[in-house]
């Protein structure tokens, strides 16, 4: 799309997602719990993080290549599992899968993605992760991670850290409910984004298109938005993984923990990684941005433990401190949910190159031509962060 060139952060890629989209939707996107405190300290935080840079080091040739769960992707940030996503652009979670694909990093399909488990399979030739919300009956659980086999997921993340829904007040005072309803209000603001509004009336209603398949056959978007929350389960425990870990043979992955002690419960009971993650605020509003927990979750879980940060990252230096502090890779929501709202899968390749070109400055200016160099860094927080 023309004029992309012209974007030169995710902040930039932002403010062209507002003008783009319709205030319900943006804010759907943007908005967080409460008083947004979680969501707006998670990158205060990471702004806050102090790396000491090396000199007289050669940089000439720098790399981004990083190893994960056997694997090696281009870049150390993937792409979070988010919900809805199609209401942004049509196909949404396609062009997502799709523009991690042709940059090799992760891809991490939700359980409330309005592109189907099997779909994405198709598309990516198996190239993406599963996020799985858990459901209150154990055989919808055994059938999603079957799905999940069967289109050949990489890797499953289960989310832990949304037992029950946060208070997003954004969401409440615009009215925003599925399907969307064309109240006076939302017509008004469609006519004022005549794109979008084009966009979303040539394509069929987004809808909860995994779930679907355990809802009755006459089920509306409204419906299945109401039966999957009705379903998600609120007696997930620890005791629950061992039956996970047992029929899934593949990387597994908890998402959303922010205690040193529950990273090392995850570790003993055979969990390969663990994202951490408040969801991007959009939860518990006073829970702990993730960036000032990482350092005493490595030093609990020890160096052999995947560690995966996320929430609040809009630069790549912020990649490179989290990096810098312990982690082993990064993952952003709200960067590439920018880009799609911009400019669909253009758009999501556009965020991710800012972020890469900004990670390599990054490098060349702290004396890391390999991504590895990073963890050797001297960086830390101030006590209040």
């Amino acid at each position: 799309m023309a004029g992309l060139s012209r974007i030169l952060t995710i902040a930039d890629m932002r403010k062209a997602a507002q003008r783009r989209l319709p205030r319900a939707i943006f804010d759907f996107v943007d908005g967080a719990a409460e008083d947004e405190q979680g969501k707006a300290h998670n990158t205060q935080a990471l702004d806050a993080v102090r790396v000491t840079p090396n000199y007289l080091i050669d940089i000439g040739v720098r790399s981004q290549k990083t190893e994960l769960f056997g694997q090696t992707w281009d870049r150390p940030v993937g792409i979070a599992p988010t919900g809805m996503s199609n209401l942004l652009w049509p196909d949404a979670d396609l062009c997502l899968a799709r523009a991690a694909l042709a940059a090799n990093v992760p891809y991490i399909l939700s359980t409330a993605a309005t592109t189907s488990i099997e779909d994405i399979g198709k598309a990516t030739d198996g190239r993406f992760w599963f996020q799985l919300y858990a459901q209150s009956d154990l055989e919808t659980n055994l059938d999603l991670i079957r799905r999940a086999r069967e289109a050949s997921a990489q890797a499953l993340v289960l989310t832990v850290d949304a037992p029950y829904p946060g208070k997003r007040e954004r969401d409440m005072r615009n009215g925003f409910v599925l399907p969307l309803r064309m109240t006076p209000k939302m017509l008004l603001d469609g006519a004022l984004h005549t794109r979008w509004a084009m966009r979303f009336l040539a394509n069929p209603a987004p809808r909860l298109a995994t779930i679907a398949a355990y809802a009755p056959d006459n089920a509306t978007a409204g419906t299945l938005a109401a039966f999957m929350a009705a379903r998600i389960s609120q007696t997930l425990t620890w005791d629950d993984l061992a039956w996970i870990r047992d029929v899934w043979d593949k990387p597994f992955i908890l998402k959303g923990l922010q205690s040193p002690a529950d990273a090392v419960r995850a570790k003993a009971l055979g969990v390969d990684g663990v994202i951490v993650s408040n969801h991007g605020g959009r939860q518990l509003d006073s829970a702990p941005a993730p960036i000032g927990v990482l350092p005493a979750i490595r030093a609990a879980v020890g160096p052999e433990m995947a560690l995966i940060l996320d929430s609040g990252i809009r630069r790549g230096s912020h990649i490179g401190r989290a990096l810098a502090l312990g982690a082993d890779f990064t993952l952003v929501g709200r960067a590439t949910l920018y880009g799609v709202g911009t400019a669909g899968q253009a758009g999501v390749e556009r965020s991710l190159d800012i972020l890469r070109d900004e990670l390599d400055r990054f490098q060349a200016q702290t004396g890391c031509p390999e991504i590895g160099d990073i963890g050797g860094l001297e960086a830390g927080l101030p006590a209040a962060a």
